[in-house]
Formats: structure tokens, sequence, C-alpha cells
């Protein structure tokens, strides 16, 4: 088979996915409990790809962990984001340059 049969294959499918739960769905979805899963499946999808990235980022787990860490605590304290991924950032590489985990 040829690429552009596999590519038009990807391009019906990724259609489909999006198309099928408006034509599913013509009115307004009045369940509360349905209303708010559907508000946090995007946080989730997120959260899943995100999270694991995170381990390997630098090479070292230690130093992703504590970047990590740093993040969870700044972002605990409701700091912009700007904020929590410059000290995340920062404390990833000095303990990278602490444990001599830069190459």
């Amino acid at each position: 088979m040829s690429v552009a049969v596999y590519i038009a294959v990807m391009a019906v499918t990724t259609y489909l996915i999006r198309v099928i739960p408006f034509a599913a769905v013509r009115g307004k979805i009045k369940s509360r409990f349905l209303n708010s899963v559907l508000y946090y499946i995007p946080f989730a999808v997120l959260s899943a790809m995100t999270f694991p990235a995170i381990f390997y980022a630098t090479g070292n787990v230690i130093t992703s962990v504590i970047g990590t860490v740093i993040a969870l605590v700044m972002a605990y304290f409701n700091l912009p984001l700007i904020v929590v991924a410059l000290t995340s950032s920062a404390g990833a590489f000095i303990a990278s340059l602490i444990i001599g985990g830069i190459s």
C-alpha cells in the first residue's frame, strides 16, 4: 500500500473521532456528572501525556524529581506558571550541577 492510502485512512479516522460526538449529541448536555467528567478530560489527558516525560527530561531521574517537587510546591502556593516553570527548571539545573549529571 502506498503512503497516500495510509495518510487518507488516518485522516478519515481522525475526522470521525472528532465528528461522531457532535453527531451523537445534538442538544446541550444537562447531566451535571457528565459535564464535570467532560470538563476534566483535557486536563487528565494532558497530565497523562506530560507527567511521565518529566522524569526523563534531564537524563537523570533524581534531578527530574527535584524539579518536579519544586514545581508542585510552587504550584501549591498558586504562583504564576512562568514562576513555577522557571524555578523548577532552575532547581533541576542546580541539582544536576551538584550531582554532576550534566554532560
